[in-house]
């Protein structure tokens, strides 16, 4: 992805990831959310930063992208197939609206495989991620720290690794690449469309 492309973020909330591309990219990004309220706090991200040029933010939901075929030069998606009912529509619709030879890009959280990593990851999922959403947030943030503790393993273990990659694979992506992030909490995926 590189000046002159557009790219597709999906589940982009306040617009973090489409920010950082416009920074390091000079692509154009037409981000997608289903939530008003994150997409009202990416606009003001977007203005404050002077980049209303460069990002459009749109509401819709990844499983119905309301864009036509091989619309978008890269798609980047952010800790979303967790919160889908049907990842493998969901992953075929994200390719559906990349070029061929274009990238695709995922965020997700993980579970470490070394188990000193994961006891601690586990410890701070259950009590840090809680704690810190309460100082930071209130009642609210607390209960999503919570929520995470519970649906991050709960969808590690329905689509670990291995199987998540052939799912991109599945979808009609080549090349595929994993990293892992933080001692395996966070799994960037990438390919290319064939």
């Amino acid at each position: 992805m590189g000046a002159g492309d557009h790219v597709l973020d999906v589940a982009t909330g306040t617009a973090a990831i489409a920010r950082m591309l416009v920074r390091r990219r000079a692509c154009r990004v037409t981000g997608l959310d289903q939530s008003p309220e994150m997409l009202a706090a990416g606009r003001a991200r977007v203005r404050a930063e002077g980049m209303e040029g460069r990002i459009v933010l749109v509401q819709g939901e990844a499983e119905r992208l309301p864009f036509p075929d091989a619309a978008f030069d890269g798609v980047t998606v952010s800790y979303l197939l967790r919160y889908v009912e049907d990842p493998e529509a969901t992953m075929a619709e994200l390719v559906r609206v990349l070029r061929p030879g274009g990238t695709l890009a995922s965020l997700e959280f993980g579970v470490p495989p070394w188990p000193p990593a994961r006891l601690a990851w586990r410890a701070y999922t259950a009590a840090g991620l809680p704690a810190l959403g309460l100082l930071a947030g209130g009642p609210a943030w607390a209960r999503t720290g919570r929520f995470l503790h519970r649906s991050i393993p709960a969808f590690h273990h329905r689509w670990p690794p291995g199987r998540l990659i052939g799912l991109y694979a599945d979808a009609g992506l080549a090349d595929l690449r994993a990293r892992r992030l933080s001692l395996g909490g966070g799994l960037v995926i990438w390919g290319r469309r064939t």
